[in-house]
């Protein structure tokens, strides 16, 4: 499932490119979306994204598209790729803009790690 997000001009820093820190809590709140479907009646939180590095700008207007995909279940944790393609000007998302992995851990109602229940 892709995720869609518009670049407004709440979202750029004063060099007019969206600031990196939105970009991490978009990535963060789609992937939390998919760890929640997939993984239902659960409680995760997130433990760590890998090296983050941003090499393109992102403008006002832009369109982006998120493609995020499990790529690991652990005992406790899980992990998702979340790639983000610029949407706009192009009908094929070529593109990458950014892609990380971010990990969440489960955690019980103490929010104490727990095993993970495969659906």
């Amino acid at each position: 499932m892709d995720h869609y997000k518009i670049v407004l001009p709440a979202d750029l820093n004063d060099y007019g490119s969206l600031f990196g820190g939105t970009l991490l809590k978009w990535v963060d709140e789609i992937a939390y979306i998919h760890v929640s479907l997939d993984f239902p009646k659960q409680h995760f939180v997130t433990i760590g994204l890998n090296n983050v590095e941003f090499r393109h700008p992102i403008r006002q207007g832009q369109i982006l598209s998120f493609r995020c995909t499990q790529t690991r279940v652990g005992r406790t944790s899980v992990t998702y790729q979340v790639q983000v393609f610029r949407a706009r000007y192009d009908t094929e998302l070529t593109e990458e803009v950014f892609q990380n992995h971010i990990t969440f851990v489960c955690v019980d109602e103490h929010g104490k790690k727990a095993v993970v229940k495969k659906p």
